[in-house]
């Protein structure tokens, strides 16, 4: 199995979620998602933990990785890949501390100030894009940042928010090589075929940047 830092560098479709079925994540596994986030944000420990080490398997299965949102703690007992925080969480020193030197961490950011100071992890999401009910009341960040960050972030970056299968060659035109989705997949139909044309479309932009 390649190193975890080696599997990042090479993502482009990051999946995040809460609790859903097997058939759900195995679909969407299958169409080409690289990461899954699991984030359960009214749960306790314990129901986060029970889902996280079912996640671990599936994702094992299909070599991709797993990163727990928020609780250090949890990624760390659920065997994840790491943790991804939000600018209120812990702190990144104090994840470090708890998930230790080989695991990931994953940073939210929302401007280029934030942008720049993040240090220490080992990718960033840049976002919300575009409007998204899955972040209430954050304004969008535009197709500016995602070009900034193109051109500025020091570490692997994801846009998020709001992208879908209509506006993803937009965001990839802007700079990004990596997305990550959450109703383009927990909303669709089919999202085995939804993940697998996602992941086309930003593939192609990571190809060429691979390249240059």
């Amino acid at each position: 199995m390649r190193h975890i830092r080696e599997r990042l560098l090479a993502a482009r479709l990051y999946l995040v979620c809460d609790e859903r079925p097997d058939q759900f994540l195995e679909e969407a596994l299958h169409g080409g998602v690289d990461v899954v986030q699991l984030r359960m944000k009214e749960t306790s420990d314990e129901q986060l933990l029970a889902v996280g080490r079912r996640y671990r398997r599936l994702c094992d299965a299909h070599g991709a990785l797993l990163m727990v949102n928020d609780s250090p703690k949890v990624a760390a007992c659920a065997e994840a890949d790491g943790v991804h925080l939000g600018q209120d969480d812990v702190s990144v020193e104090q994840a470090r501390r708890v998930v230790g030197g080989e695991r990931l961490i994953g940073l939210s950011t929302h401007t280029r100030e934030q942008i720049e100071q993040a240090s220490g992890v080992d990718y960033i999401g840049v976002g919300p894009v575009y409007p998204t009910p899955t972040k209430p009341g954050r304004k969008a960040v535009g197709l500016e940042l995602v070009s900034y960050a193109a051109a500025k972030a020091g570490v692997p970056f994801f846009a998020i928010g709001g992208i879908n299968a209509e506006n993803v060659s937009a965001v990839a035109q802007a700079g990004a090589s990596r997305i990550a989705v959450v109703r383009a997949l927990t909303h669709s139909s089919d999202p085995q075929a939804s993940a697998r044309a996602l992941r086309e479309a930003i593939g192609r932009r990571g190809e060429l940047v691979g390249s240059a």
